[in-house]
């Protein structure tokens, strides 16, 4: 693919699957401080070692596994990570819990460390780092795979494709499957399969008092409803079922645009109609777009991509595309690919920038049931008024996702924890200051400018919505989990019958941590 258009793929796909996070810097200070005394690794190896499979470590700083161990996507608000155990078997992690509930040690779980939300910067601790648990069964009988919680998307996405199976995962490689799914987990197969929550069977869940149980819907079926949309509030997920599909499409067509300002107003009526405020056909795998700015088209102002994928041949999907077409854009490249190249379609693969770790990332985000044009051209114009102040902000990237939600729409909001089924369209504003430049305040004002223009342009009848996985850690509640009163009533219930001393508190809470 030219490389133009390289910063459409990274635009779209930077939302896989990650949860987005800033937090103003002057916010930050004021966050809860960790309890944690300090805790030597020689310590833990010595009282918990024993107790562990053979393949299970312990370490910390000092050992030359820790850089790797502790890397992050998101380098402004880390875990501050004492040690490191890593288990050898899923058995291991119940007993990881119950040795650091003994000690009055707080742990953490990372499967790929790619959440970004400013609230893991609350934890001091054990990380338990899941990263070696990463077994992938599939059963052709019941059509189901067993996945370990350190499977990431590209593994799921290659072993069920060379059998002939799909199902709904995120675009970007290096993320991991369990994270996005106990938030709802959104991916180019959603129209036709759902989210990813949605195609749960069953969960091996280590509870906060270190107790492995299976969850599912005839068992603990309360949990099973706060864990398809909440989980990362209630327990360790160290496997789980998932329903897979024969694939029917052995190929996707694919066609990236290159638009310029002028191109706004008209671009986003048409993408209204081709949406059709949530009636997109499944065939689609969706269309994605971004605002950043690209020299070799313009300097000054920034250039619009977008990139439409679709489930079959060019032929099928020409008439779709024609409006666009016909609006005259800059370039325009195609092709047709495997579902298994549509991450590298996409930019998104474990080589690419997308996946590059240790970067600071200011972010917004926001869901929407349809453009607003009058707001596209207010955020375009904001953008490239914020670059020409501060021109090392250049990358910044306005993110629209827009897939096909037929999918989605099927489950009923009642039946599980994800509150947001008519959230039709996903937004994502991702500024990365370079280091030592400054400029976290600027981009955080930013990014609530966006945030809070995208959220004005669904009218006062509509409150904020947050996806979950996307989210800062700056957002309310309700926008996250629901605004229905029974909701929040209900998980917080659950949180006081299964994490009475909240010990799963660090990724966007149900029960904040005491200041």
């Amino acid at each position: 693919m030219p490389s133009l258009y390289c910063f459409v793929a990274l635009g779209i796909t930077l939302t896989q699957a990650l949860a987005a996070a800033y937090t103003n810097p002057k916010d930050y200070a004021q966050m809860p401080v960790p309890r944690q005394s300090p805790l030597p690794s020689e310590s833990v190896q010595q009282g918990l070692g024993p107790l562990l499979s053979k393949n299970a470590s312990i370490f910390g700083p000092d050992d030359s596994r820790w850089p790797e161990a502790t890397e992050r996507y998101q380098d402004f608000a880390v875990p501050q990570v004492q040690v490191v155990v890593q288990p050898g078997v899923e058995d291991d992690i119940p007993t990881i819990v119950k040795y650091a509930n003994e000690h009055d040690i707080n742990f953490f779980v990372v499967n790929r460390g790619h959440s970004l939300t400013s609230t893991v910067g609350w934890f001091s601790g054990i990380q338990i780092d899941v990263r070696s648990l990463t077994d992938i069964s599939i059963n052709k009988d019941a059509m189901t795979v067993k996945l370990q919680a350190g499977a990431r998307n590209y593994e799921t996405i290659d072993v069920l494709w060379k059998e002939g199976y799909a199902t709904t995962t995120g675009s970007c490689s290096c993320v991991g499957m369990v994270g996005p799914a106990l938030g709802g987990g959104h991916g180019v197969q959603q129209g036709v399969h759902g989210l990813i929550a949605d195609n749960l069977i069953g969960l091996n869940v280590v509870l906060a008092n270190g107790t492995a149980i299976t969850v599912s819907e005839t068992s603990y079926p309360d949990l099973w409803w706060a864990m398809r949309g909440a989980g990362h509030n209630f327990g360790i997920v160290t496997s789980f079922d998932m329903k897979i599909y024969q694939v029917t499409v052995p190929s996707y067509y694919y066609r990236n645009y290159v638009f310029t300002g002028k191109h706004v107003e008209p671009l986003f009526e048409e993408l209204n109609k081709f949406h059709a405020n949530g009636s997109l056909s499944p065939t689609w795998g969706g269309a994605f777009g971004v605002y950043t700015m690209e020299p070799s088209v313009s300097t000054t102002e920034a250039t619009i991509f977008w990139t439409f994928i679709y489930g079959g041949s060019k032929e099928d999907a020409t008439a779709g595309l024609s409006p666009f077409d016909a609006l005259g854009p800059v370039a325009v490249d195609e092709g047709n690919v495997p579902f298994t190249s549509i991450s590298d379609i996409l930019i998104s693969g474990l080589e690419s920038d997308l996946c590059a770790p240790s970067k600071v990332h200011i972010t917004g985000t926001a869901g929407l049931q349809v453009y607003n044009v009058t707001v596209q051209r207010q955020l375009y114009d904001l953008y490239n008024k914020k670059v020409a102040k501060e021109p090392l902000l250049s990358g910044t990237k306005l993110v629209h996702e827009g897939y096909a939600v037929e999918g989605v729409l099927r489950g009923k909001p009642e039946d599980s924890a994800f509150p947001l089924r008519d959230d039709n369209l996903l937004m994502y504003f991702d500024a990365m200051p370079p280091p030592n430049s400054g400029l976290e305040d600027f981009a955080f004002q930013w990014a609530r400018e966006t945030e809070d223009l995208w959220n004005a342009g669904e009218g006062e009848w509509r409150k904020p919505t947050t996806y979950v996985n996307y989210a800062a850690g700056h957002e309310s509640l309700e926008s996250m989990y629901g605004y229905e009163p029974w909701r929040l009533e209900k998980l917080r219930a659950l949180k006081a019958q299964y994490d009475p001393l909240n010990k799963f508190a660090y990724y966007n809470p149900i029960v904040p941590l005491e200041s």
